[in-house]
């Protein structure tokens, strides 16, 4: 079945032209020449696909991006924009579109873009195990399905190949250093050195030396000339891990070179131009850290031309099965071990586990079930106590919950009865969904804010679980 794809665009000539193209070449496309008729036409026809320009003569093309996904919240939308602006870029894909094409049109290239849309869409379910091949790329960054996730990727893609300085901000153990090794993989920089240095550990007596190098003699114990960091990674990327500890005398240093694009070793003369791009990580957020004076408000401002959050995994909890298969593929590997699947129970666990220390604990976890294990099932004697405790402490909470004694002021009355039957609702969909908020809260038809607060008021505690 042909594909039908919306084009809305006040340029009459280039829909003409766009559509006629994409017709010949296998898909069915419709016109609109204003936001509102566009919004029209997707509600009373049925479109696989939405070409959309951000600038319209009676909307802008986010504006129409909204109404679309009100209406249709699985929509596929890219937008359409002459202004290559990255905030612009962003904001949009925020609000939900798939992905932005910059003008001037070249249909070769849509119609490229439209068909791998396409391929994407007729793979594998999202989440299922059969989908690990192409979850995790040759850059060693594991691709997961959630909505959350994909909004990540397309940060990345966006500002992979420009040489904005970028500020990943994420939770302890979420990949900070895996998606700055992505982002430059990705970027025109690939070929050259990848540097990255753990803040944290610089000392204020040899940070000079560490980070810019020194030469012979230029202090006690400097018995040979020694590079630093930013001449190792000259020419391509340097990652500043945890960057919210350097001390405020190393971000002076920083801040001097980032500006001049220059350095000199401790106790050297020559100057050597830097062509460096730097991504640094923290999960303290600079700017809070600069209006309390533990950071220089230029620097930060010189790190921020862009900034990615990385969610934590308690956020991504459809991507744990499609993680939780890649690290056992993995570890099987490394130990020469042939395990197959994980027992329901574990899998549940898995799945309403909070997860404080992120990826890095879950793949520590099964690192430690896969050695543990003594059959090709991994089972719930494989997983550390604190998870197995914790899980069973969040069930309890909830299902020991006597129905007749939920401790919150009522009185005995019609309004008793609709109380509990609302409390008794609201418990069977959060069941349903292993406490997921966000899936309950679409399922029962209200907003996030009121679930949150009617749990609240039932005094009843289900922390731990999914904070979507």
């Amino acid at each position: 079945m042909k594909k039908r794809v919306l084009i809305i665009d006040d340029d009459l000539d280039m829909c003409t032209l766009l559509s006629r193209f994409l017709v010949r070449n296998g898909y069915e496309a419709d016109c609109a020449y204003s936001g509102k008729q566009g919004i029209l036409k997707f509600q009373q026809s049925k479109f696989d696909m939405v070409l959309c320009d951000y600038r319209l003569g009676d909307k802008d093309g986010k504006d129409v991006l909204t109404e679309i996904k009100k209406y249709d919240p699985n929509s596929i939308v890219l937008i359409i924009t002459g202004y290559s602006d990255i905030n612009t870029a962003v904001e949009v894909i925020k609000l939900g579109a798939y992905d932005y094409i910059t003008k001037p049109l070249i249909p070769d290239e849509v119609l490229s873009i439209l068909n791998s849309i396409d391929d994407e869409l007729s793979q594998t379910a999202p989440g299922t195990f059969s989908a690990i091949k192409d979850g995790y790329n040759e850059d060693g960054f594991l691709k997961g399905e959630s909505k959350v996730t994909k909004e990540l990727y397309k940060q990345i893609g966006i500002v992979a190949n420009t040489d904005y300085s970028i500020i990943l901000y994420g939770e302890s153990g979420t990949g900070k250093e895996v998606v700055a090794r992505t982002i430059h993989n990705f970027s025109k920089r690939k070929d050259m050195p990848f540097v990255a240095v753990d803040c944290g550990t610089l000392s204020k007596e040899l940070s000079g030396s560490e980070l810019f190098g020194h030469v012979k003699g230029a202090f006690t114990g400097a018995q040979n000339d020694k590079e630093g960091y930013f001449e190792m990674a000259n020419g391509g990327t340097i990652f500043l891990d945890e960057a919210a500890n350097l001390s405020y005398e190393i971000q002076a240093s920083f801040l001097r070179v980032i500006q001049e694009r220059k350095f000199k070793r401790v106790g050297g003369t020559k100057e050597t131009p830097l062509d460096i791009r730097i991504i640094v990580a923290s999960n303290e957020n600079l700017q809070d850290a600069y209006k309390k004076g533990k950071f220089r408000e230029d620097l930060y401002h010189r790190f921020n031309e862009f900034s990615i959050g990385l969610p934590p995994l308690r956020s991504r909890i459809e991507d744990i099965p499609l993680f939780a298969k890649f690290f056992l593929n993995k570890t099987c590997i490394e130990l020469g071990k042939t395990i197959n699947e994980f027992d329901e129970a574990v899998m549940k666990l898995f799945l309403t586990y909070s997860w404080p220390g992120n990826l890095r604990e879950f793949k520590n976890v099964i690192r430690r079930a896969v050695l543990l294990a003594d059959g090709d099932v991994i089972s719930v004697n494989n997983l550390p106590s604190e998870i197995i405790t914790n899980s069973e402490e969040q069930f309890l909470q909830i299902d020991t919950v006597d129905n007749e004694n939920i401790s919150v002021k009522k009185d005995h009355s019609l309004k008793d009865a609709a109380f509990k039957a609302e409390y008794e609702a609201i418990m069977k969909v959060l069941r349903e969904v292993n406490f997921n908020k966000t899936k309950a809260a679409q399922i029962l038809n209200v907003d996030r804010k009121t679930l949150y607060n009617k749990i609240k008021n039932y005094d009843v505690s289900i922390s731990g679980y999914s904070e979507q």
